[in-house]
C-alpha cells in the first residue's frame, strides 16, 4: 500500500513537471525498505488490526480475504492472520463458526436486516435479507439462521 501511494503521488508530481516516473522508482523501493526496516510497515500488524475492524462492522471472512488481498496483503498473511483469529477465537471457548455467526449478526443489526428490522416488515422483506447477506459473502446456512433468528440479540446490543 505504501509503495502505491508513493508511486501515485511521484506520478502526479512528474505529470506537472513533464518528468518520467519511471526514473524514481528506486527511491520508492529504498523509501519502503527503509520504512520496513524501522518497524514502521508490518503487513502481519496491519492485517490484524484491519480483521479485526472488518468483523466488528460485520465482514465474512469471504469479504475480509479480499478486502485485505485489495489493500496489498499477500494471501500467506492473509491465511496467518486468519489462522490467529480462529485460534484466539477457540481460546475464548468459541470456533471459527461462532467468529462468522457474529460477524453476520452484526452485519444484520448494522443494515438492519431480518431480526433487525421492524417486525411488520420482516417477512415482506426475508428474501431480500437473505439476498444481502449472500452477496456480503455469508453462507446461506448462516444467512437464514441469522435473519430467522429472534431478536433478543439486538436487545443485549446495548448492555455488551
Amino acid at each position: 500500500m505504501l509503495r502505491r501511494v508513493l508511486a501515485r503521488r511521484i506520478e502526479r508530481r512528474c505529470r506537472s513537471r513533464d518528468e518520467d516516473p519511471g526514473a524514481h522508482a528506486g527511491l520508492i523501493e529504498e523509501t519502503v525498505a527503509r520504512a520496513q526496516r524501522a518497524g514502521l510497515v508490518d503487513d502481519a500488524r496491519f492485517a490484524a488490526a484491519r480483521l479485526r475492524g472488518l468483523r466488528r462492522r460485520g465482514t465474512s471472512t469471504r469479504q475480509a480475504q479480499a478486502r485485505l488481498a485489495a489493500k496489498g496483503i499477500d494471501a500467506e498473511t492473509i491465511a496467518a492472520t486468519l489462522a490467529v483469529e480462529r485460534e484466539e477465537a477457540q481460546g475464548a471457548e468459541a470456533g471459527e463458526a461462532d467468529t462468522e455467526e457474529r460477524a453476520a449478526r452484526a452485519y444484520a443489526r448494522r443494515r438492519r436486516l431480518g431480526p433487525y428490522r421492524r417486525p411488520d416488515a420482516r417477512e415482506a422483506h426475508r428474501e431480500r435479507d437473505l439476498a444481502a447477506m449472500a452477496r456480503a459473502g455469508f453462507s446461506y446456512r448462516l444467512a437464514k439462521d441469522v435473519i430467522g433468528g429472534e431478536a433478543e440479540d439486538a436487545s443485549s446490543h446495548g448492555e455488551e
